[in-house]
């Protein structure tokens, strides 16, 4: 495959879909961009971005080499179960599936094929996400707010798959791996608290989406420092203790040094729809993989049973 010979297709021109189509309309290893939605008027929308729009997903199965599936989440298995066993390379918005038993068969069909699979979990392509990971040593408590206006584009998935699954995906798959955890939680499905224990460490997650406010910050204390970071911002603030006191009238004063660490800022949606045209380009695997995707999920289900 030449570089710049790819043929894109997105199924599902929600609000998420637009932003798959207008983006892959942008770069150049795409050759052909196709969609289909079974909104027909969303679908002719995306004309306006150069896209030719198919009248059935097996239309467009037929036209591509590689399909972002941005459907609602209780559509992604069947959709992607298709486009898996056409043997085409797709990029699943997030949860990978509604349920983790549909997840473990989606995960069984994929095998011994060479399709390229991935779950579009974005903030893993914020870049405050790679710069916390390079700083931590030994975070002791982490804890990562989530709070967001009611959306009523979201009516299948609660408030655990929705929202809270991206800071999941931090913290299992960034922060502290595979360790043994346990894990409490109190709440409904638009809002939910979660503590999670990894041997000494502790985590606090909350998300809802019945705030005022949107607000995407995490806070992690480590054994030597405290990092601020703000997803939206894409700001990180990393305070230590100086090695010396000063004296002031008598007495010994201790300030913290405050350092704003350099962040290259970036449309993270952006960076994940390009790193995926290139692992389909190069035959790589996507960061994000099916595996880790249905831990997410295996931990959401895990979470819902506390409430």
């Amino acid at each position: 495959m030449l570089v710049s010979d790819v043929r894109v297709g997105v199924i599902g021109t929600g609000v998420m879909g637009k932003n798959h189509v207008r983006l892959y309309s942008e770069f150049k290893e795409v050759e052909k961009l196709y969609v289909f939605d079974a909104n027909k008027e969303n679908a002719n929308k995306m004309r306006s971005y150069g896209a030719i729009i198919c009248d059935s997903l097996d239309a467009l199965l037929e036209c591509v080499d590689a399909v972002s599936i941005c459907v609602p989440t209780k559509y992604h298995f069947e959709v992607a179960k298709k486009v898996v066993k056409k043997g085409i390379s797709c990029l699943i918005e997030k949860p990978f599936t509604l349920t983790a038993r549909e997840g473990e068969e989606l995960l069984n069909d994929a095998k011994n094929r060479s399709s390229i699979i991935g779950i579009g979990h974005i903030e893993r392509f914020n870049p405050i996400v790679n710069e916390i990971k390079k700083i931590v040593m030994s975070p002791l408590y982490v804890e990562i707010k989530r709070h967001n206006p009611d959306s009523a584009r979201i009516t299948d998935a609660t408030i655990i798959e929705d929202l809270m699954i991206h800071d999941i995906d931090i913290v299992f798959n960034v922060l502290f791996g595979e360790q043994a955890h346990k894990i409490y939680a109190v709440g409904n499905s638009d809002l939910c608290k979660s503590l999670v224990t990894f041997n000494n460490s502790v985590v606090s997650l909350s998300a809802s989406r019945l705030a005022f406010k949107k607000i995407r910050t995490i806070y992690i204390e480590d054994k030597n420092f405290t990092i601020e970071g703000d997803f939206m911002a894409q700001e990180i603030y990393v305070y230590k203790k100086p090695k010396r006191f000063a004296s002031e009238n008598e007495r010994y004063v201790q300030e913290n040094i405050i350092e704003k660490v350099l962040v290259n800022k970036v449309e993270p949606l952006r960076v994940e729809l390009k790193t995926f045209i290139d692992c389909v380009v190069n035959r790589t695997v996507f960061p994000v993989t099916p595996v880790q995707a249905l831990n997410n999920v295996l931990i959401c289900e895990e979470i819902k049973k506390c409430l």
